[in-house]
């Protein structure tokens, strides 16, 4: 997709997008999106480009590192309970809970038993959180083998990108087979009827980014509220250097640099 209709086509999303936001607040509804796919699937993308003109304190992201020692010990799912969105808030999980129904078997990060505990576990978790009122949004972004490859050439070759690259990601590219496999029982274990898997097709960045605003869209109930919508008269603004203040120069303040002069 061309550069110049992305944008077009996401200006309109973007007021539906406040038009949810405003709900959401005003409803003190309790959203939460999940991203999975395989590394460089566009995952990170699409929750920056959702977040382009949101409100942080209404939206939040939540990108969880490594467990620690203390959360190794924890009930799995406990430490995503912390990050799930209160009344008035949206979550969009950068990975989730569902690390353990594919990287971790994966790269041999959890035990079988663990593995299986957690596949009875996930529906029962998800259909808990949806009775208390949650909406909840699964999605999986899909990446072929070639478009990935060639994200992770770009990444090997940008400095600016290379952070995103890490041990686990090169491996997890060698065992690409084996992911598949899990991923392939992730949706047939865990994608129910209350919370389903929906599969964005990510090889277009673009489209998928577009795709996936509709689908929560979709899937959110919203409704436009006019009078939170309508301008808004400012009040007048006093006439500079109006009474007893006066603004010093600016160059008597602590001015940084102008490292980009005319």
């Amino acid at each position: 997709m061309k550069k110049k209709q992305f944008e077009k086509e996401l200006a309109d999303l973007e007021f539906e997008l406040a038009k949810l936001q405003e709900t959401v607040a005003r409803k003190r509804m309790k959203v939460a999106v999940i991203f999975e796919g395989r590394d460089a699937a566009g995952k990170g993308g699409a929750i920056k480009t959702i977040m382009r003109r949101m409100n942080a304190r209404i939206w939040r992201i939540a990108a969880l590192p490594k467990p620690s020692d203390r959360e190794r010990t924890q009930w799995y799912f406990e430490r995503y309970v912390r990050h799930l969105p209160a009344g008035g808030e949206i979550v969009l999980f950068d990975r989730s809970w569902y690390n353990r129904a594919v990287v971790e078997p994966v790269m041999g990060f959890c035990t079988d038993e663990e593995y299986e505990v957690f596949m009875r576990e996930a529906p029962l978790f998800e259909k808990m959180l949806i009775d208390s009122g949650l909406v909840l949004i699964k999605f999986w972004l899909h990446v072929s083998p070639e478009e990935q490859e060639a994200r992770f050439q770009d990444r090997a070759c940008d400095p600016r990108k290379r952070w995103k690259l890490s041990p686990v990601d090169l491996k997890a590219r060698e065992r690409w087979i084996e992911a598949t496999r899990y991923r392939d029982m992730m949706f047939e274990r865990t994608g129910t009827d209350y919370a389903p898997w929906l599969v964005a097709d990510g090889n277009d960045k673009r489209r998928a980014r577009l795709n996936i605003i509709r689908a929560i869209l979709d899937r959110v109930p919203y409704e436009f509220n006019e009078d939170a919508f309508e301008p808004l008269a400012l009040p007048p603004r006093p006439a500079h250097g109006n009474g007893d203040y006066r603004d010093p120069p600016l160059e008597a303040l602590n001015l940084i640099t102008d490292y980009y002069p005319d």
